[in-house]
């Protein structure tokens, strides 16, 4: 035998030994055992909080319950009851309320190793989402020496629903947030258990997409996150809009307003009292209006939420971390219907106010064709563009910790999404299964090679707070002054910011109607 072989045997025998040892760790509520995948090891369905059922529906997360034995960590739990998306790609599958469970996927050797972590956050317009969706498998991301994993949360009215009874059981006299509190929860499981599986409990990035990029966001402005995460990635999210106020259809609301909304569906749901309604299935409430895309909603309870996050931004108030935050160049069209022209223009006016002439020059809508073209650019700029760029250049004036933005334009031709969704541009999530290194069947090499590159970034970002690192072309700190972003691409490049001209319309209107606030 060559001393090659012999070596290569050792370290065969050594990795053996190693899976056999800790393919079953001690965590909080017992032992769970992992399963060997392609050199990782991956343990699905931990528990971290107790089943919100019966009647902890409607409260924060409480401590795990502990098991007898060791229990197979080797599939992913229910989803939280929520309404079915139309994509196969993201469909849930099983639901249960009991649902607060999560993933881990560890290329660890051992518990010393002590590796950055990365938890992943889900999005859904917070009325549903899963951690089963395929693109969200941790496995090849974990490859690039980081330990990846998945929390579940609450979503729809489960999650979110605020109700005067709710508010008033409280010890903090709050409600709704659950689904943020699960987030919380979750990261706190992760600093008391990660070393286990080999993690870094002070190198943690939270990452996610549309409402968990939503949800990083707000985590990055809440007093309850702080010190639970060492840096942040939002991918199409951001949550720095104004307040709702009581006549408005868009933004954040208040708790005594959620609250007004929360009685009405409950007379809908027919319950007379909040026992009635924690009696309820979450199949009649599913039907309801209230339950689909956008009714139940985070909400600013002085707790979780304390402010209009522009507001803390503003003054200094927040977790000041390393961010890396962007958008993509066709988000709206998954969200946009073509019109007619009459039409658009009379929803741009009733929506804008005074500054709808100027929107309706930037965004037009004199044909049904442009109609569609132009709700989607403006969706794009208002919910994540705006919201990007607004954290980036507040971040940079108020903050010691470096901002990166990115700007994602890969052209889609052949994904399932792109098919399904009939066009060709850099959609709405489009970008995730290039950050989790899983390129559709057929993909083209400069969609492999984009893939490898953003997942290099990613990590990097994770392992060393700087995306930065050999081979890969420089991105550059966000500076306002001089404001550049990375367009990533086939081949990636530092350029300006995209429609600059179109957020600066949009950030006069946002700035007028936080004015409003003031205004009877």
């Amino acid at each position: 035998m060559t001393r090659a072989v012999f070596a290569a045997a050792i370290a065969v025998i050594v990795l053996a030994a190693f899976t056999a040892a800790e393919a079953s760790v001690r965590v909080e509520g017992g032992w769970v055992e992992g399963t060997a995948v392609n050199g990782l090891m991956v343990y699905r369905g931990i528990p971290f909080a107790a089943p919100p059922v019966g009647d902890l529906r409607w409260r924060p997360p409480q401590p795990v319950k502990s098991w007898d034995g060791v229990l197979k960590a080797d599939g992913y739990a229910p989803a939280c009851p929520q309404v079915q998306f139309s994509i196969p790609l993201f469909s849930t599958g099983q639901t249960s309320e009991d649902c607060l469970y999560l993933n881990v996927w560890t290329p660890a050797r051992s518990q010393q190793e002590s590796l950055p972590v990365m938890v992943w956050i889900y999005g859904g317009g917070f009325a549903m989402g899963s951690t089963s969706v395929p693109f969200y498998n941790g496995r090849e991301l974990a490859g690039r020496g980081v330990i990846v994993v998945s929390i579940a949360y609450r979503v729809g009215p489960l999650g979110f629903l605020t109700h005067p009874e709710l508010t008033a059981e409280s010890e903090r006299k709050v409600s709704g947030n659950y689904g943020l509190l699960d987030q919380i929860a979750g990261l706190q499981w992760v600093q008391r258990n990660i070393k286990a599986f080999g993690g870094d409990p002070h190198c943690v990035t939270i990452f996610g997409e549309s409402a968990g990029g939503m949800s990083v966001s707000m985590l990055a402005a809440s007093p309850l996150a702080k010190g639970l995460f060492h840096r942040a990635i939002c991918q199409s999210g951001g949550s720095f809009g104004p307040i709702r106020r009581a006549n408005e259809t868009e933004g954040m609301q208040l708790l005594a307003d959620a609250e007004a909304k929360g009685v009405e569906f409950a007379k809908r749901m027919g319950a007379e009292s909040l026992a009635q309604l924690r009696k309820v299935s979450p199949d009649q409430w599913q039907k309801d209006p209230a339950a689909q895309m956008g009714g139940f909603w985070p909400v600013v309870d002085g707790y979780v939420i304390v402010d209009d996050q522009y507001k803390l931004y503003e003054v200094g108030k927040y977790n000041d971390v390393p961010v890396l935050i962007g958008t993509n160049a066709d988000e709206g069209s998954m969200f946009a219907r073509p019109t007619s022209p009459e039409l658009y223009e009379k929803n741009i006016r009733e929506r804008f106010g005074p500054f709808s002439d100027r929107v309706l020059d930037l965004y037009p809508g004199k044909t049904q064709d442009q109609t569609f073209r132009g709700a989607a650019d403006l969706f794009r700029d208002v919910v994540f563009a705006w919201p990007t760029w607004s954290w980036a250049r507040l971040q940079s004036k108020t903050g010691t910790s470096p901002v990166f933005v990115y700007f994602f334009e890969q052209k889609q031709s052949q994904s399932l999404l792109a098919m399904f969704l009939k066009s060709d541009g850099a959609s709405h999530g489009s970008e995730i299964s290039y950050v989790f290194r899983h390129i559709y069947q057929g993909a083209s090499e400069d969609d492999k090679r984009l893939s490898e590159t953003m997942a290099a970034y990613w990590t990097n970002f994770a392992k060393h707070g700087n995306p930065n690192g050999e081979g890969l072309p420089q991105w550059p700190v966000f500076n306002d002054r001089e404001p550049t972003v990375l367009h990533l691409q086939s081949e990636p490049y530092v350029g300006p910011v995209p429609n600059r001209d179109k957020l600066t319309v949009i950030d006069e209107f946002q700035t007028w109607r936080r004015a409003a606030e003031s205004r009877p």
